[in-house]
């Protein structure tokens, strides 16, 4: 349980409108890195202050970003909460508790006896960079060959891979592994050839933090979690899918923090910030190079082309 203590704070600030700290070091952005004894993990955080109250977003490793429920300051530490299991009320909830240490925020995930610690630092200085510049590109790269699937690896390597080459096409089983590329990108034009099964659902991840989600969701309104959305951080533009079974095209170009998505000729992004890491991120390291992921491990999606063209 959250204590006395928080809550009171909580309750303080949230009706007296006084901000939790005169200078309060947390707020912003944290890129987190967890360490548990089966690996490290990614989370992401945002400490903001809305209306003199103290706020925050959390990514609890999959899924969506979502509003903390519970947020507060006890003396210098910073305490947040998604909150308990609805399933499972008799479950100790999970809290999070952290302090500054030089510059970083070091923390743990608390539920009952079980620690999980993790340390958090700001996201890159990205500077001006802009997705829709006139960018010298390097040679291209492809990470298909039409034959085998030489040049990727798997984010799980104690499951089976679940993809194969069929005609030329590269095709995964229903929750296959995640494919993972054996090379590294930090800026560049992504471009791929792909359908899908009907009802089907993947993604591609830029530098394997930033998913772009792949939908068979033709004919239904643009939405946070709809076809070549930025995994509920922001919707694209249009709808752009065509349905199940027919090839579609993407091409995204990722410049720092900043992308443009064209999808079957449409723009849906244009050189939009990229605010964090999605849901089933690799790792929060946003300043690194990192590879290209393909999620196998929802729907069934075929490709026929991918390639990486580096921004030089």
């Amino acid at each position: 349980m959250i204590s006395r203590g928080i809550l009171m704070l909580v309750l303080t600030a949230a009706f007296s409108g006084v901000s939790p700290a005169a200078t309060n070091p947390f707020l912003g952005k944290w890129n987190i890195t967890a360490t548990s004894a089966t690996g490290s993990y990614p989370y992401w955080l945002e400490v903001q202050e809305e209306n003199g109250r103290l706020a925050g977003s959390f990514l609890n490793r999959s899924g969506s970003v979502r509003p903390l429920p519970e947020i507060a300051i006890e003396g210098e530490e910073l305490v947040f909460s998604l909150g308990g299991n609805p399933n499972r009320p008799e479950a100790p909830k999970p809290v999070h508790r952290a302090r500054i240490e030089d510059g970083k925020l070091v923390g743990a995930l608390i539920t009952g006896n079980d620690r999980i610690p993790w340390i958090g630092v700001r996201p890159p200085a990205w500077g001006e960079r802009n997705a829709n510049a006139a960018h010298r590109y390097g040679p291209p790269v492809s990470l298909f060959n039409g034959q085998d699937l030489s040049g990727w690896g798997v984010q799980n390597p104690n499951r089976p891979i679940g993809w194969t080459v069929e005609d030329g096409i590269m095709v995964n089983e229903a929750k296959a592994n995640n494919l993972v590329s054996t090379q590294t990108f930090k800026d560049f034009r992504l471009f791929v050839e792909y359908k899908l099964e009907p009802k089907s659902n993947s993604g591609f991840y830029l530098r394997g933090r930033y998913e772009l989600q792949v939908l068979d969701d033709a004919g239904t309104d643009a939405g946070p979690l709809g076809h070549m959305s930025i995994y509920s951080r922001l919707a694209p533009a249009v709808n752009a899918s065509r349905p199940a079974g027919e090839w579609q095209t993407m091409e995204a170009v990722i410049a720092g923090n900043r992308t443009t998505v064209v999808l079957n000729g449409r723009k849906v992004h244009d050189n939009q910030v990229i605010e964090g890491i999605t849901g089933g991120a690799l790792d929060s390291n946003e300043g690194t190079p990192g590879p290209i992921m393909i999620q196998g491990d929802h729907g069934r999606i075929w490709i026929r082309k991918i390639v990486v063209t580096p921004i030089l």
